[in-house]
């Protein structure tokens, strides 16, 4: 197990970077504007929240674009090829802006800068880029963004600290109806096609106080539709030691006595949580969420694969009997529950018998949506090293078929809900329908209906008038 160390960003130290940063922006002719550009999930994006923060902190505006920054920050992600692509042709294309302006400060930070051989890439092929950091490193970006300002010398700093958690980091959120809330960094299980073990170090949990107080300011401040993140939330509060209640008793804080916790918080508002690990999911968490008031009733429990040997090839350590007896105990105990998941198409070494399993698994359970992808070798995994028998050809063909299964078994999902009228969170306009705005259920299904934009951040009960593949339409009942 994994020792954690807390560490607290507001260290006089810190702090004096931060004003020595300050001081320098606010000596120039015109407030010096930075542009974050985060890719990837949403831990990125919180990140890249407390990354902005600290911007904020350092007497940085927001610009709208990389032409218009003064200091731009590419917070990358790992988990795809095609993910690292798109990046080094994005860092391309920052080489003209620099030559522009020498002054122009370029940052790279996330998953991809904790692989060595990316590290070696951006040495070699990209010199005007500035500072590089990790996953563990937000904190020391004032510290090395101080160091470019005053040395004009370039900074790396992408070691993995295991077992280290930076809390009090200022956030800047991007919006004051959704929030995520991190309870827990890094992951142990190493799947054998995952990357994030190696660039997110190991599994370490948040002390519940401190989920708990960031939850409880953020109800107070107005927000309504709060998500939990980790990379397997259902394994939080391993590597705690127990609480002490009121009367003296040790508690072992799990993620089911977490989420009560949040649920007993005064409030108007909804709590999601992602992701969840099949093999650490529990009745407990699902007697919970059936019994709570602000837990939404959609549960994403990545399955990967329909098939037994492709799961333990996957080291995913449950079975697909396992994974359904979670699906049905949870339908048996929450009568409006939703699933998405994850799927792997054409995993090294499986056959198209196997597959077609996957499949199975689908209609069986009825997921909602998916988000599917065809598997990405990634260097330093195990799966990257086992023979494939499957073409490329083969695998897009799979991919379409499933996408068509899927297409088919949500559409009906969907269809399901017309008449019904629920409780929906509005958040913004819709990009699709003018006059329509948009929000999630309890199902984070998105929901379209017609409505003035007054009514953005409000609850309001919807009755369901049609259904499309990827959302609802409805009409609000007064």
């Amino acid at each position: 197990m994994t020792k954690t160390q807390i560490i607290d960003s507001n260290t006089p130290q810190m702090l004096g970077v931060i004003g020595k940063i300050s001081a320098i922006n606010y000596l120039k002719e015109k407030k010096p504007l930075s542009f974050v550009r985060t890719y990837g999930c949403q831990q990125n994006v919180s990140d890249g929240e407390k990354i902005k923060g600290l911007l904020e902190q350092m007497g940085y505006g927001f610009a709208k674009s990389t032409e218009e920054a003064d200091f731009i920050i590419f917070n990358t992600c790992a988990i795809r090829e095609n993910a690292e692509l798109k990046v080094f042709g994005n860092v391309g294309e920052l080489k003209k802006l620099k030559k522009k302006n020498p002054e122009l400060v370029i940052a790279l930070c996330g998953c991809m800068m904790q692989q060595e051989h990316i590290v070696e890439k951006i040495k070699k092929s990209y010199p005007y880029v500035d500072i590089v950091f990790g996953t563990q490193a937000i904190q020391t970006l004032p510290k090395m963004l101080l160091t470019v300002l005053e040395k004009h010398s370039k900074v790396f700093d992408t070691q993995l600290h295991s077992g280290v958690i930076v809390e009090n980091l200022p956030i800047h959120r991007d919006g004051d109806i959704k929030a995520w809330v991190p309870i827990m960094y890094g992951c142990d299980n190493f799947c054998t096609y995952c990357i994030v073990p190696y660039v997110r170090g190991r599994e370490v949990s948040r002390e519940p106080q401190a989920v708990l107080d960031e939850v409880k300011a953020l109800v107070d401040a107005g927000y309504k539709d709060i998500t939990l993140l980790g990379q397997n939330v259902n394994s939080y509060g391993k590597t705690l030691e127990p609480v002490v209640s009121e009367n003296g008793e040790k508690i072992q804080v799990r993620f089911p006595q977490l989420l009560k916790m949040i649920d007993e918080i005064d409030g108007d508002f909804v709590v999601r949580f992602m992701t969840s690990h099949p093999k650490d999911c529990t009745r407990d968490l699902i007697d919970v969420i059936a019994d709570s008031k602000h837990i939404s009733h959609h549960i994403h429990l990545p399955v990967q694969s329909g098939n037994n040997r492709v799961l333990d090839m996957m080291n995913r350590r449950y079975t697909v009997e396992k994974y359904l007896e979670l699906v049905e105990y949870a339908k048996s105990r929450i009568d409006d529950v939703a699933f998405t998941s994850d799927i792997i198409v054409g995993f090294p070494g499986e056959t198209y018998e196997e597959f077609l399993d996957t499949l199975k698994l689908i209609k069986k359970v009825g997921y909602d949506s998916l988000y599917t992808f065809i598997y990405s070798r990634r260097r330093g995994t195990k799966a990257a090293e086992m023979p494939d028998c499957a073409t490329d050809e083969e695998k897009s063909k799979w991919f379409r078929e499933l996408l068509k299964v899927q297409d088919e078994v949500g559409y009906e999902r969907y269809l399901s809900y017309v008449g019904k009228t629920q409780r929906v969170l509005l958040d913004g306009e819709s990009t699709s329908k003018e006059g329509y705005l948009t929000g999630r259920n309890s199902q984070n299904i998105l929901i379209e209906v017609p409505a003035d934009k007054s009514m953005i951040g409000k609850f309001v009960n919807v009755k369901f008038t049609k259904a499309v593949k990827w959302a609802l339409v409805g009409e609000i009942i007064k």
